[in-house]
Order: structure tokens, then sequence, then C-alpha cells
């Protein structure tokens, strides 16, 4: 019986000792820890409206108190949200009375619980809620050791050394897998964009589960019904100015009044960083243009002029940019093309994985301003055999795809069919062609190798055309009931997608996948997605065989055409228009 006695003990005692082990190596190696993917923040508090109120107290909170800078605007403005590989976007509000943050001399840090730091980078200014200032900072691995993750400080790095205390606690970082984070008023409605709620491609929640809810505080927010909700965009009906009081902000700024969606069944509000700003109708004698361009981008400076230049050229008279957080010299690239005459213009999409709601949000922002919109990638050219003749590019030809009068759906076309609302293109992918780095007289001239059969399609979609839902595929738009899709013949009119480039550009697609329903190409799953490159696997490393890859037929037809509409004679040789 002793012996059986003191065997047990050995046993318990063995097992104190290896789980004390395994726990004290958990918090020593804190890069391990992962964040529960189930676990949300607190939507709001049970005293209080946290959607509404940034500056909420937490009550029963006993977390250590935050010190903080003595710039008290900076230090109580902010709201932070935790996105994935452990990236903390700041967002301070638009009432911060420091100097010119985008511009500033000063270095800013972000500041955690027990005085831990991190530095803080500038990503932009979010122009719906009236010049918002975002940052970013990584959070440190000190403060992921145990749940709940607080939200950090914004100060100035000066400050770091000899911080005051804050009297307040810090509330939790917000959650990007659960939030509400843009939002848009048109004249007719107020359109939101939100993660979590639908939460797989094709799975929508009915527009009945869901209310919209305007104001400052949570027992008088004004609530609208929900007219459409799919993936991450949600159409509320617009709010009674008279219930929504929009007061005189400093310097005669319209104050902001936070928006949120609220699940009609228990009351639940998703937490929200998004702002309502009633629409108001801007005068303006310039008419509309027949063609422009959007596309989402990062990092594309490199890029950029030739895109640009090349579909002026033929036709597209305005480009917008939904800059996705590019850290490269684009916005010096994009003040060069604007100097020289082209109407390029950016709007700060600093949101992760939202390629589908960036492209629903240029539909509204840009219809009052553009016929017809094209979605094409930096890396994508239109090109037609018919436009190989031409001596010089002509301002007519992108137009010329399109349909030649624009005609509404009460109005009958002489074929009896309804008008077409969007023609869609048949892509050519081209592969390295033998290319190491990128060819600096631009990726028309330098890959001329490509796959035999097309592959997926790219759209050209008249903006009053499409349907209420803002629903897109990245390729193309769901339209209105009486409009229809024209598919364009390959031997009419092809895109040019220089897709597969050298490795030292491509290996970047393994990091970010910007669609909301792709999955990045370093996880293990969906291998035989079509997203993915054939035989690449999940890990970035170069293929033996890559510099010949996807070389099925040597294409140089808008090789040989670039040429001769922009090639340039200079001293030291020929030059493309976009190299200088």
């Amino acid at each position: 019986m002793a012996r059986k006695i003191r065997e047990a003990f050995l046993f318990v005692l063995l097992t104190i000792v290896f789980l004390a082990t395994l726990y004290h190596q958990a918090l020593r190696d804190a890069d391990d820890v992962v964040v529960r993917p189930d676990f949300q923040p607190h939507a709001y508090l049970p005293t209080a409206n946290q959607i509404i109120h940034e500056d909420v107290t937490p009550q029963n909170n006993t977390h250590p108190k935050t010190t903080a800078s003595s710039s008290p605007l900076l230090s109580d403005s902010t709201v932070s949200i935790l996105l994935p590989e452990w990236e903390v976007l700041v967002l301070v509000s638009p009432e911060v009375a420091e100097p010119d943050l985008a511009t500033s001399d000063y270095e800013y840090t972000c500041l955690f619980d027990n005085n831990v730091t991190s530095p803080a980078n500038f990503t932009g200014i979010l122009p719906s809620d009236q010049a918002r200032a975002t940052f970013k900072c990584l959070l440190p691995s000190r403060a992921r050791q145990k749940l709940p993750y607080w939200q950090p400080v914004l100060i100035r790095s000066s400050e770091v050394s000899s911080p005051p205390p804050r009297l307040t606690p810090s509330p939790e970082l917000l959650r990007w897998n659960f939030l509400v984070y843009d939002s848009f008023s048109t004249e007719d409605d107020v359109v939101l964009f939100a993660k979590g709620i639908n939460k797989r491609q094709g799975f929508n929640r009915d527009p009945t589960e869901l209310r919209c809810v305007f104001g400052d505080d949570l027992a008088n927010g004004v609530r609208t019904n929900v007219t459409s909700s799919l993936q991450e965009v949600f159409r509320c009906q617009r709010p009674n100015l008279t219930d929504v009081i929009l007061s005189g902000g400093k310097g005669g700024r319209e104050e902001l009044v936070k928006v949120t969606l609220e699940f009609v069944g228990n009351g639940k509000l998703v937490p929200t960083v998004a702002h309502y700003r009633p629409w108001r109708k801007v005068a303006s004698d310039e008419a509309k243009s027949r063609v422009c361009a959007a596309t989402m981008v990062f990092n594309v400076a490199k890029f950029l002029k030739e895109w640009v230049m090349y579909y002026s050229r033929i036709g597209v008279e305005k480009f917008v940019l939904y800059d996705n957080n590019s850290g490269d010299n684009l916005q010096e690239v994009i003040q060069g093309l604007v100097k020289e005459g082209y109407d390029v213009k950016t709007v700060s999409w600093i949101w992760p994985k939202t390629q589908e709601a960036g492209f629903s949000h240029a539909a509204v922002y840009a219809k009052d301003h553009c016929e017809w919109m094209m979605f094409m990638d930096v890396d994508e050219f239109v090109y037609s055999p018919s436009w190989s003749n031409s001596s010089e590019p002509l301002k007519s030809m992108i137009p010329s795809l399109l349909p030649k009068s624009k005609t509404s759906v009460s109005s009958s076309s002489t074929e009896g069919r309804p008008p077409v609302g969007q023609i869609s293109i048949e892509c050519l992918e081209f592969g390295p062609s033998g290319q190491k780095s990128h060819p600096a007289e631009g990726v028309t001239q330098g890959y001329n190798c490509r796959s035999r059969v097309e592959n997926r399609h790219k759209s050209i979609v008249r903006l009053d055309a499409i349907d209420h839902s803002l629903l897109n595929a990245i390729h193309h738009f769901h339209l209105k009931n009486g409009y229809r899709a024209k598919k364009m013949r390959i031997n009419d009119v092809v895109v040019n997608h220089y897709k597969y480039q050298a490795w030292t550009e491509f290996k970047a697609k393994f990091k970010r996948r910007v669609s909301a329903y792709v999955v990045d190409w370093r996880e293990k799953v969906n291998l035989n997605s079509q997203d993915r490159t054939p035989g690449l696997g999940y890990v970035a490393e170069e293929p033996k065989n890559w510099l010949q890859a996807f070389c099925q037929v040597h294409d140089n037809r808008l090789k040989d055409l670039a040429q001769r509409w922009f090639g340039v004679e200079l001293p030291s040789g020929n030059h493309m228009a976009w190299q200088r």
C-alpha cells in the first residue's frame, strides 16, 4: 500500500513539474501565442455605448493603467484595431490639434501597457472621415502574452522616456474580423463596409436581420432599415437629420457621427470605426467622363507610369487608385503624373483583404464623375489586333469597345434586346519570359511569352447599371434587372495580363492576397484554387524552371505596337516614354 502511495505521489509531482515547464515556456516564447479566431472583443459595455463613444472607461477593469503623452489630444483621441500578423492600426480623431501628422517632423510611437513600445508609421489619411490620420505599429511580444489585448496610446517618440501617468485604463483592441470599418453616403442612402457579418462567400444575412444605428449614444441612437446585405457591403436608409444632430466642430468643421450595424434578434452592436456624413451635392461644370479606370494598388510605383500613359492615350480619362497601404514612392510618381496633366486620384484604402469592398466603394464614389469604369490591375493591358494598323494611339480606342449610345432600360434598342451594362474581355496570361528582374522598359516590353489558352476575364462596367447591392467578384459586377453583359470575342480584343513576372516581383503575391475570399498562398489550404499558381505550392521559393514557365506562345503584338506608339529616340538610345 505504501509503495502505491509513493508511486501516486511521484506521478502527481512529475505532472506538476511538467505542466509548470510548459507554462513558463509559453510565457517565454510569446511569438508562439496565437489569437483565438473565435475570440471577439466586447461590442459595447453594459453601462455605456462604446460603439458611439470612443473614450469610455471599462468597468471592473483591473489591468495596469497605461502611461501616456503630455499631448492629451493624441493620447485620448485614438482608436486601435488588431489586424492580421500582429499589426495594430491606430486611427487618430480629426479633432486632434496636432501639426499636420502626414508631414510633421515628429516621430510617433505606440505606447502599450507596462510601458511597452513599438514604432508607429504613418499610413495615410482617410478621406471619408475628414482627413483622419492613420498609423500602424506592431503589437510587441510582451503585450501578446495574455488576453485581452489593450489599445495603445499614440505619443511623440521624444516623450517615451518620461510619459506621465494616464488616469483612465485603455479599452480593448478592436478585432479586424468583426468590425464596421468604413461608410459612404450617397444621394439616396448610406453604404457601410463591415467584416465578420457575412462570413462566407455566397452566404449572406437577410437584410431584415440587421439595422443601422446612427448617433452619439445607444439609448437615443437613430435606427434605420438595412436594404441590402451582400459580402462586406450593407446599404441603409438615410437617417432623419432632425434626429441625428450634427453640430459645428472646431473651425466650422462638421462633427462626425458614428454609424454601425445592430443585430435585430439580440440587439448586439458591431464594433465600429466608421462615421456618417450627410451627402451633399457638389456643384461642378465638368461633364462626366466617358471612361475611367479604378484599381487597388500596393507598391506599384515602378509600374504605374506605363499603365497610366498607355490607357490615357487610348481613351481612359480619369484614374482612381485605391492605395492599400503602399510603402514605396507611389505618391511621388502620382504627383509627377498629375503635373504632366494626367487625372489621377488616390483613395487611402488601408483595409486588408477587402478588394471586393473597395471596388464596391469605387462604384458609388465615381458614379457622379464617370459613365463607365474599367476595373483593371496595373499589370493588365487591353489590346485589340485592329489597332495594329494605327500609327499612333487614339482616344477613341477604348470607347469604341462600348455601346455607341447611352440607352436606358425603358428605351428599347433596335434589336429588342436589353442595353449592355458591362463588357467582359478575356485574359491572356504572360510568364516570366526569361526576366530575372523588373524590366526597366516596362512590362509590355519585357514579357512576351504566354500561355496558349485564355484564363479569366476583366470588365468595363456602366456605373448606373450596377445592382443596388454593389455585388462583385472582382472581375465583374452584378447588374440591375434590364441590363445585360456582353462577352467580347477574343479575336477582337484581349487583356494582356503580365501575371507571372520575374521572381523578385512575383514572390510578393505570397504575402498579399487582397480578395476577401482568397486565402494567402502561405496557408496549406485550397491548393487547387484557380487563384494559386499551378504547381507552385505554399512556399515562396523560386521553382527551377521559373524563367521559362507558362511560355507556350511568343506574342509580340502589343510589344511591337507599344514601341511604335511610345518609343522615344534619345542620345543614350531608344527608350519608352514612361522611362523618362
